[in-house]
């Protein structure tokens, strides 16, 4: 399987800015190793970093912000054919770093490429999560769900967790240690990136990486619809 033509982007929602070490970027380097081993060009996003602000538009300096770095994000996010998203669990739940990046991209999903596609169409993607406490699974329905809802393609085991057992030094980190992920969490990293690499691998050849698209006025439109009066004189819908 040939995936040097493949881009994945891995963002890291984790709450401390770099340099500070993150517990969700090494479960996050399993993945990656495994992609680039493989001919895909995989690059990892701090969004920490970033500063984005909250917002409901692509393009915030628009609507009252002074800065926003979303949009050169945004881009990114649209080039690559695999996303990752990764985040702590805290209190059995994403960070709020995680959950502004999905409203951002849900404030951007309806931009349309210049080929009529949707801005997520024939795109896959995944998630990692890390941290002390319980709450993957239930983080990983959340993005996934928020994923494909957003338009993108979520293939079997698309998700991988790690909960630390010896934590890190302050509870209000990302949870960074000397402990390293274990043979479950490196075996499900393993499935959940060649899954993503052969979903992407399969939309690339099939559908052009959303070249190919539906038009947008395809939906069927809602058209009024009869009503008749029964013998009793109440009034019911037609068919």
């Amino acid at each position: 399987m040939d995936n040097h033509d493949l881009k994945a982007l891995f963002i890291n929602c984790c709450l401390e800015r770099s340099p500070t070490e993150s517990q969700t970027r090494r479960l996050m380097d399993l993945v990656i190793r495994v992609m680039t081993d493989n001919g895909v060009d995989a690059t990892c996003v701090r969004a920490a970093d970033l500063d984005i602000p909250p917002g409901v538009h692509l393009d915030m300096t628009l609507h009252g912000c002074a800065t926003d770095p979303w949009p050169a994000l945004h881009a990114r996010i649209v080039e690559a054919d695999i996303l990752v998203l990764g985040t702590p669990a805290w209190l059995g739940d994403k960070s709020s770093i995680c959950t502004r990046i999905i409203e951002r991209m849900h404030g951007s999903s309806e931009a349309v490429s210049s080929a009529g596609a949707r801005a997520y169409q024939g795109r896959t993607a995944g998630c990692v999560i890390s941290g002390h406490d319980d709450g993957a699974k239930l983080c990983a329905m959340n993005i996934l769900y928020a994923l494909q809802h957003l338009g993108y393609v979520i293939p079997p085991q698309a998700d991988a967790g790690w909960v630390s057992e010896r934590g890190g030094a302050s509870p209000f980190t990302d949870g960074a240690s000397d402990d390293l992920p274990g043979d479950h969490a490196q075996r499900n990293t393993t499935f959940m990136a060649w899954n993503l690499m052969r979903m992407a691998r399969l939309l690339k050849d099939i559908d052009g990486g959303g070249a190919t698209t539906v038009p947008l006025d395809a939906a069927p439109r809602r058209t009024a619809r009869r009503r008749r009066v029964v013998p009793t004189g109440v009034e019911t819908p037609a068919g």
